[in-house]
């Protein structure tokens, strides 16, 4: 060790003696090179903080830039103009070391920043800006570090030459262990992650999964709270929650209001023919879009028309209004119509034993 640092010593001065207007003029470069880079990184905190790119991913962009260190932008600049310098084989290759060094860990922060940045690019949305996302953030960032770090620990120490085989086969292992440990908390926190990145919903919408409906009061780590509509909090793990399919009952363009009318099969088929007309006619007058009106089928007791009804938006308090005066209009039309709407009527014959009916009213058989 001291014969090294005494190699490097004497070659060192050996060289500034004979190679003073090289290394002046690399000097004069590598303070451009310098200032050049201060000044990107200059502009790169500009950039993230101009009103223009605020929400865009020129923003995660001069994020990352900002975060370039001055130990990477010197030994940068060294390691420019070293060939140009004519440095000494012991001094060259402790700059090749610094910088292989400053390149690693600069790259280990730009791939931190710019992961850590689309994560924040994607969770901009208003509904996600609460704890939650804050909790969620503060571990996302721990995890980011520790795994980017790491694989730039291996890269540098195989870059310097040692054998990292068994460091991997045991951070491989150790990583393996921890999972299965922990497997159920993982699983509902990615949950939460899937949830809070993929948004199937948000907070305050209304959602309907397996047999429960309820509106979303709040996202967490592990489960979701969902206010029932009989008014009791349902606690759910997002794992479980995921697992089941969702419907987004916000999301929705419109509620369909689905009626079958059943009319009497004494009804005349000219009047039966007229019934979709009259029923698209009620539906129109009250607001609604009828999706569908016709005949559906032949029922026990009644002919069946369909009539399905679209209401624009996701609004029940409009939508149970309109079919509560759309019933009333459907009785009304078919009183003036002469339509009528049986009850469930059932017809019984009676036979002899010779197969000849028995009428059910008393009289003379001839």
């Amino acid at each position: 060790m001291l014969a090294d640092l005494n190699e490097l010593w004497v070659s060192t001065v050996f060289w500034l003696q004979n190679n003073w207007l090289q290394i002046i003029v690399a000097s004069v470069l590598a303070a451009a090179i310098v200032a050049a880079l201060y000044a990107l990184r200059r502009f790169g905190k500009k950039w993230c903080l101009s009103e223009h790119s605020s929400g865009t991913w020129l923003t995660v962009i001069g994020q990352t830039i900002s975060r370039t260190t001055n130990f990477f932008i010197l030994m940068v600049a060294i390691r420019l103009v070293d060939g140009y310098a004519q440095t000494p084989r012991a001094l060259d290759n402790a700059i090749v070391f610094l910088f292989t060094v400053a390149a690693v860990l600069q790259g280990a922060i730009w791939a931190r920043e710019l992961v850590l940045g689309a994560i924040e690019h994607r969770t901009m949305d208003s509904h996600y800006r609460g704890e939650t996302i804050i909790n969620a953030m503060g571990l996302i960032r721990l995890l980011v570090s520790v795994v980017v770090f790491a694989i730039a620990a291996v890269v540098l120490l195989d870059n310097l030459g040692v054998n990292v085989t068994g460091l991997v086969a045991g951070l491989g292992v150790g990583g393996i262990a921890i999972g299965l440990a922990a497997q159920g908390i993982f699983a509902d926190l990615f949950a939460a992650l899937a949830i809070i990145f993929d948004r199937p919903f948000s907070k305050g919408d209304a959602i309907s999964f397996d047999n429960s409906s309820g509106t979303i009061e709040a996202i967490g780590l592990k489960s979701t709270r969902i206010r029932a509509y009989t008014g009791e909090l349902r606690i759910i793990a997002n794992k479980n929650l995921l697992d089941k399919e969702i419907l987004n009952v916000t999301g929705r363009k419109h509620i369909r209001l689905p009626f079958t009318i059943g009319v009497a099969y004494e009804t005349p088929p000219e009047m039966l023919a007229k019934i979709p007309g009259i029923l698209k006619e009620l539906v129109e007058a009250e607001g609604g879009e009828a999706a569908r009106a016709g005949f559906e089928a032949f029922g026990a007791s009644s002919l069946d028309f369909a009539l399905l009804v679209d209401v624009p938006g996701n609004d029940w308090s409009v939508a149970h209004p309109l079919r509560d005066r759309l019933l009333i209009a459907i009785m009304k039309r078919f009183a003036q119509e002469g339509i009528s709407i049986p009850y469930p009527t059932q017809t019984t014959f009676t036979a002899a034993p010779d197969g000849r009916l028995i009428m059910p009213y008393p009289g003379d058989p001839q």
